[in-house]
C-alpha cells in the first residue's frame, strides 16, 4: 500500500495562503500603472488609479448602509464604465453582483430580482422605465416585499429625461452614490475563496433562468486562464462588443485588470461602431458571438474600414460558429480564436488551439479545423465526451457521438436554490453541459448538437448544427437554423427557418427554396435536405442566441410533412 502522507506536516498560515479572489489584480493595476487609461466610453476615461479609488467608493458606500456579505447588487446597464467597476466595488463589500440582461422584459427582471433577492438595484437611464415595472411586478408577486435601493446610472448620450424621470421616482444618481463613499475604503478580501462573487442567470432558452452561481477561486483561474489561450498581453487595447452581462464578460471584466489593458465600452454594437474602433481607437482585441461575426462579414461597404491597420484577434463563443463565418473573418484580416462554454463555466473553458501544421493547409480546411470546440482550457482539470448511458468515454473517432462533460475549478458552485438542478447538472462527478458531440482522433472535441436538437429521421440521427453549416455557404442566406418537423414517412425531416441578406429580400421565393433545395441536394447527404424552408427574421434570446425551442413550436404549428416527392 503506498504512503498516505505528505513528506511534511507544514500548515498554511497568514504569510504562504490566502484566498484566491480577481480583486487583487485592481489594486496592482493601480499601483503599477496609476496613471495609465483603464476604461473609455465617449467623452469620459478613467485611469486605473481612478477605477480603483471609485470601486472602493464603491464598496464603502454599500458598506455604509449594512450591504455586504449575503447581499446582492443587481445592475442593469449596457457596457459602461458603471457596470465595470461593479464587478470589483460589489464583491470589495463582499456582496454578490448580479448582472442582469438589458433585453429582457420586465416580468424576467422581476423573476430574477424576486429570485436573487437583491437589496441593490442598480439601473442605466436608459432601461429605468422596464426596472420601474419589474418592480412593481416583483411587490405584487411577494408578501414581504422590501423595496431595493435604486441606483440609476446616468449617461450624456441619453436623452436626459429618462434620468430626470429616475431620479423624480427616488433613485439616487450612481456618481452622488459613489461620493457617499470613502475613495481610501479599506476594503477586505474574502476569508474563503469559495465564497460567491458573481450570480448570473442562464439565458432561458429552453426552460426558466437559473442562478448560476461563481466562486471567487473560479473567477481568478478564468480570469488568468484566459489571456494564456488567447496570447493577450499588457499592449492590448480591448473593445467591449461582448456585453459585461453576459457571463461577466466571460470574465475579461477581470482579465483587463490582471493586464492592465485599457478597455473601450460601446453602448450599442454594430459594425460601423466596430470598424470605427479598430480605425480610429487602436483595438486589437474583442470578443463576439458568432452572430456578430455575421454582421461583421456582411457589413455593407459604407459600415466597413478596410484593410485591418492591424491584425485583430478575436475570441468567439456563445454558439458554434459556421465554417462559413470563420473563413470569410480570416479573409478580411481577422484572427479568430473560438472558444466554447457556458455560464455554468464563467463563459468559455474549451479552445480550438490553433496548431503550426495547420498554416499550409487551404484556408477553408483551417476554417473547419477551427470551428471545433477543441480542447481544455488551462484552468479546466477535466473535458470528456461520454456515452450519456455508461458514462464511459465515446472513442476517438470523430463519429461516435456522447454528453459534452467537465470538471474542475472553472465550473460553477451551483444553480442558486435549486438542489433539484444541481444533482441533474452534477450527476455521476461530472457537470453535465447538455451538449452533444464527438471526439476526433486529435483529442479535439467537436459538438454536433444540444441533445433536444438532434432530428431523428427514419432511425438516423441528424445534426442540425451539420445542416446549418452547409446552408451558410449558400450566397443568399444570412442566418439560419434547422429543427426537427414531423413527417408522416420518416418520423421527423429537418425544416430550415432563413433570414435571406437584405439584397436578397426582394427576390422570388419560390425561386429560392428551389435554389436552396439544389444547393443541398448537392452539399449533403439526401436525408440531410431541408424538407421545408421558411423565410423570416429568426428569434433570439437576449444574449443573442437563436432560440430553437420557439421555432420547434412553429414546427409543430405546420403540421407534419405529407410523404415528400422530393
Amino acid at each position: 500500500m503506498g504512503k498516505t502522507r505528505d513528506i511534511d506536516d507544514l500548515p498554511k498560515n497568514p504569510a504562504n495562503y490566502t484566498s484566491l479572489t480577481p480583486l487583487w489584480f485592481l489594486e496592482r493595476a493601480a499601483t503599477v500603472h496609476p496613471t495609465r487609461i483603464s476604461i473609455v466610453h465617449e467623452s469620459v476615461q478613467y485611469t486605473w488609479q481612478e477605477t480603483y479609488q471609485r470601486c472602493r467608493r464603491f464598496a464603502s458606500a454599500l458598506s455604509n448602509r449594512s450591504l455586504g456579505l449575503g447581499s446582492t447588487v443587481a445592475v442593469i446597464a449596457p457596457n459602461v464604465p458603471a457596470l465595470y467597476e461593479a464587478h470589483f466595488g460589489v464583491p470589495m463589500a463582499g456582496a454578490v453582483v448580479n448582472c442582469v440582461n438589458i433585453r429582457l422584459n420586465a416580468q424576467a427582471i422581476a423573476f430574477l430580482l424576486g429570485h436573487s433577492k437583491s437589496e441593490v438595484v442598480m439601473v442605466d437611464q436608459e432601461f429605468f422605465a422596464p426596472v420601474e415595472e419589474a418592480l412593481k411586478i416583483w411587490e405584487g408577486n411577494e408578501k414581504n416585499f422590501k423595496s431595493p435601493l435604486l441606483v440609476v446610472i446616468g449617461d450624456k448620450s441619453c436623452d436626459p429625461k429618462s434620468l430626470e424621470y429616475a431620479l423624480g421616482r427616488g433613485a439616487i444618481e450612481y456618481e452622488k452614490f459613489l461620493e457617499s463613499g470613502d475613495p481610501e475604503f479599506d476594503w477586505k478580501p474574502p476569508e474563503d475563496e469559495w465564497q460567491s462573487i458573481a450570480l448570473g442567470y442562464t439565458s432561458g432558452t429552453t426552460s426558466s433562468p437559473k442562478g448560476v452561481v461563481l466562486s471567487h477561486r473560479g473567477a481568478y483561474l478564468m480570469s488568468l486562464s484566459n489571456p494564456i489561450v488567447w496570447g493577450m498581453d499588457e499592449g492590448a487595447i480591448y473593445l467591449w462588443t461582448l456585453p459585461m452581462f453576459h457571463c461577466n464578460g466571460w470574465c475579461f471584466t477581470w482579465t483587463l485588470a490582471a493586464l492592465c489593458v485599457k478597455s473601450i465600452c460601446l453602448r450599442q454594437v454594430t459594425a460601423k461602431a466596430i470598424y470605427s474602433a479598430i480605425a480610429y481607437a487602436g483595438v486589437s482585441h474583442f470578443c463576439a458571438a458568432p452572430v456578430v461575426l455575421n454582421t461583421i462579414i456582411n457589413a455593407s461597404k459604407e459600415e466597413t474600414i478596410l484593410p485591418l491597420p492591424r491584425l485583430v484577434h478575436v475570441m468567439t463563443a456563445g454558439a458554434a460558429p459556421p465554417p462559413s463565418v470563420l473563413f470569410s473573418m480570416s479573409e478580411k484580416g481577422f484572427r479568430v480564436t473560438h472558444t466554447y462554454g457556458l455560464s455554468e463555466t464563467y463563459g468559455p473553458s474549451t479552445v480550438c488551439a490553433w496548431k503550426p501544421e495547420w498554416d499550409s493547409l487551404p484556408p477553408i480546411k483551417q476554417a473547419r479545423l477551427n470551428a471545433r470546440q477543441g480542447v481544455r482550457y488551462v484552468g479546466l482539470e477535466r473535458l470528456d465526451v461520454v456515452d450519456t448511458k455508461t458514462m464511459k468515454p465515446v472513442p476517438a473517432d470523430g463519429k461516435t457521438m456522447g454528453e459534452i462533460v467537465m470538471r474542475g475549478n472553472v465550473v460553477m458552485k451551483g444553480y442558486l436554490k435549486n438542489p433539484k438542478a444541481n444533482e441533474e447538472a452534477f450527476a455521476n462527478g461530472w457537470f453535465h453541459s447538455g451538449d452533444l458531440g464527438v471526439k476526433n482522433p486529435d483529442g479535439y472535441i467537436e459538438i454536433k448538437d444540444r441533445s433536444k436538437d438532434i432530428i431523428i429521421s427514419g432511425g438516423e440521427n441528424i445534426s442540425s448544427v451539420e445542416v446549418e453549416n452547409v446552408l451558410y455557404m449558400h450566397p443568399a442566406i444570412y442566418e439560419v437554423s434547422v429543427v426537427a418537423r414531423q413527417h408522416e414517412r420518416w418520423g421527423e425531416s429537418p425544416c430550415a427557418f432563413v433570414t435571406l441578406k437584405p439584397e436578397m429580400e426582394k427576390s422570388d421565393k419560390q425561386q429560392l427554396i428551389d435554389d436552396i433545395m439544389k444547393f443541398s441536394r448537392s452539399n449533403m447527404p439526401a436525408y440531410w435536405v431541408p424538407r421545408s424552408i421558411v423565410f423570416g427574421p429568426l428569434p433570439k434570446t437576449a444574449t443573442g442566441k437563436i432560440q430553437k425551442h420557439v421555432l420547434r413550436a412553429k414546427a409543430r404549428e405546420m403540421g407534419p410533412i405529407k410523404e415528400s416527392k422530393l
